[in-house]
């Protein structure tokens, strides 16, 4: 039976390829060059200046790779990704690679080139995180284990096995890789042979020394990553949203092209199981492992942290058959329509896929841009993430000048990716602590804190007297939050008090700075009062209220340190007017617990907005406090509707 006409031909394929390959490297590394380190990046930084075979979170990988960067280009962002960025471009060959023993030529490029129109495939090595290597060295494994079973050498089964141990090196998900090819082993009878040989058995014990590192910290450090991962992380009680998971991986993936991706399994469980095709039996394994386990446990998984990029490597697979069954799409589709026109709707499906990656880069590469953006899209829009250490770090010099702090100030944090940001940008490393009691334990990270030495325990036992800069990133804590971890921390300090803050991108990312000193080791030192927040709330309008005329403002704030100097109102962002002191709030003293407002039981405000001076439609409105002690802090908007009578 003659092949049907390739959907592309390979002249203008292999084009295409080089030319989409080029666009997208060239686009990630302008954004890598542009684009602070967020948090996980950091981390993985901050990890390789104290390389370790495994930490509380992950092995080695990613912080080895991380560090070898920053060693060869200098702490710097890119320096950090450029390895990432090497693995991660180099997916198309993999594919390429892959897919060459197994389809024809032109199919094994047009493979490569849809692994462009795999968005997340497209931009990964960007980010400097651990699912780089762990794709690359999967890959690399399933290339081989493909080879392996067909050709059966020792020295492919060895490859196979040194690649699998570096894959284990990444972190805990990529087990599924090797279950992939266990798998495969049981269902296909024409390799049961390969259990009776030392081959297969040699490559097993090469991979499990990749295990090696993780289980010697897990046995040293009481489990602590094994149980973060499988145990602490997941509520493990049943959650109706991830019941929406395939909707959100066809989001993600591209509706049409997850589809056709889910087709091109379905063909390769059937031919594989009912036509004996073993070498798509085996592909079908490595993609099933990932898609089915993250399918079914999403329910019972981790929600409130990104895992959309689980499944991606149980896509990658896919792409080898993804020409033959897009070739096999379009001949049926001739079979009703002109050959033109079925050409154009099968190449839809890889072209909105790649139309998915160019926006996917778009929306990480626009952390680049907040400045220029804001004003276009508003505040509170745009992730921040990646914008706005440098100049964090620029301010902390200067606060650190200005103030005459010597060089023996301690530098402490409210979170232990702040900590890293001014490591990174200052080398300073041996008088930075953090008091992170809450990001740290949600991502797993708390115990190798303590392990480092440098948390809030190993503060207060190593640094009693000190004299210390606080800083808080007010922008990731709400009020509670941010009382709960100042009444900590005052708990453990005397003469704290508020110095200073940085407000960036129109409040959308928001510092604090704080001194005072240790209380020394044995002392009974008097109490001093403590920088607290302000509670502000404003009680009318009330969201969603329709106004006419003149209407009453009213609103109440209290802060238990120093007292709120003012309180002002916000229209769609821009300065209103500034609310008057004029009313007696028994009840928020009693009901907010603030009697130690220096000004309670006054704690209501007042104003007036005369609504015929505003064009008809809808607004935003907002307060904002200031603290006696200078402290600014901006509360959630509420709608209202302007009308005439």
């Amino acid at each position: 039976m003659q092949n049907p006409e390739p959907i592309i031909h390979e002249r203008l394929v292999l084009r295409l390829l080089l030319s989409g390959m080029v666009l997208m490297t060239l686009i990630k590394i302008y954004l890598a060059l542009r684009l602070e380190l967020y948090s996980d990046e950091i981390f993985y930084w901050f990890a390789s200046t104290r390389l370790a075979l495994a930490y509380s979170d992950l092995p080695f990988m990613a912080s080895l790779l991380a560090g070898t960067g920053a060693l060869i280009g200098g702490n710097e962002p890119f320096a950090v990704r450029s390895l990432f960025l090497l693995l991660g471009s180099s997916i198309p060959l993999l594919i390429y690679w892959i897919a060459k023993p197994l389809v024809s030529r032109i199919q094994s490029l047009q493979a490569a080139l849809f692994s462009l129109c795999l968005p997340m495939a497209a931009f990964m090595g960007l980010l400097a995180v651990p699912d780089v290597p762990l794709v690359f060295f999967g890959l690399l494994m399933i290339g081989l284990a493909e080879r392996a079973s067909r050709i059966d050498t020792t020295a492919l089964w060895a490859t196979l096995g040194l690649i699998t141990a570096l894959g284990l090196s990444t972190h805990y998900r990529f087990i599924l890789f090797p279950a992939g090819l266990f798998v495969f082993l049981l269902l296909s009878r024409d390799h049961h042979h390969l259990w009776k040989t030392g081959r297969l058995w040699l490559a097993g014990a090469i991979a499990l020394t990749g295990l090696l590192p993780a289980l010697w910290f897990n046995l040293q450090h009481e489990r602590s990553g094994i149980d973060y991962h499988f145990v602490e992380r997941h509520p493990w009680t049943f959650q109706a949203d991830g019941l929406l998971h395939p909707l959100i991986q066809s989001a993600v993936v591209t509706p049409l092209l997850y589809v056709t991706l889910l087709y091109v399994l379905f063909r390769l469980l059937r031919d594989g199981l009912l036509r004996k095709d073993h070498r798509k039996l085996l592909l079908a394994c490595f993609a099933l492992m990932p898609l089915a386990v993250y399918l079914i446990l999403a329910p019972w998984a981790d929600g409130t942290r990104t895992t959309i990029h689980w499944p991606l490597s149980g896509y990658l697979p896919l792409l080898v058959y993804l020409p033959e069954a897009l070739e096999g799409l379009r001949s049926r589709l001739k079979q009703r329509l002109r050959a033109a026109t079925s050409r154009v709707l099968v190449l839809v499906i890889p072209i909105t896929g790649f139309l998915g990656s160019l926006v996917g880069l778009a929306g990480i590469g626009s952390q680049g841009f907040n400045e220029q953006l804001q004003g276009l899209v508003g505040e509170g829009v745009l992730s921040n993430k990646m914008a706005g250490w440098k100049p964090l770090n620029r301010h902390l010099d200067t606060l650190l000048e200005q103030h005459s702090l010597s060089g023996e100030v301690l530098v402490v944090t409210d979170n232990y990716y702040t900590a890293a940001q001014i490591a990174f940008a200052s080398g300073l490393t041996e008088r930075l602590y953090t008091v992170d009691q809450d990001k740290a334990i949600r991502d797993g990270r708390l115990a190798q804190l303590a392990i480092w030495g440098i948390d809030s325990d190993a503060l207060r036992r190593n640094q009693a007297g000190r004299e210390l800069i606080l800083i808080t990133e007010d922008s990731t804590l709400n009020v509670d939050r941010k009382l709960e971890l100042m009444e900590r921390v005052c708990g453990y300090h005397t003469e704290l008090a508020y110095l200073d803050q940085l407000i960036l991108f129109g409040g959308d990312k928001v510092f604090s700075f704080y001194t005072g000193r240790l209380a020394a080791a044995g002392v009974d030192d008097a109490p001093s009062p403590c920088p607290l927040p302000s509670y502000a709330w404003l009680e009318s309008p009330a969201q969603g209220a329709i106004i006419q005329g003149n209407t009453s403002l009213s609103a109440w704030a209290f802060n238990n340190g120093n007292g709120v100097d003012k309180v002002e109102l916000f229209l769609d962002g821009n300065h209103h007017q500034r609310l008057q002191r004029q009313q007696d709030r028994p009840d928020v003293v009693e009901l907010m617990l603030a009697e130690e407002d220096p000004d309670a039981p006054t704690l209501g405000f007042r104003g007036e907005i005369d609504a015929d001076l505003l064009p008809v439609g809808e607004y935003r409105l907002h307060i904002e406090t200031t603290s006696r002690d200078g402290e600014w802090q901006r509360f959630p908007d509420r709608r209202i509707r302007v009308t005439r009578p």
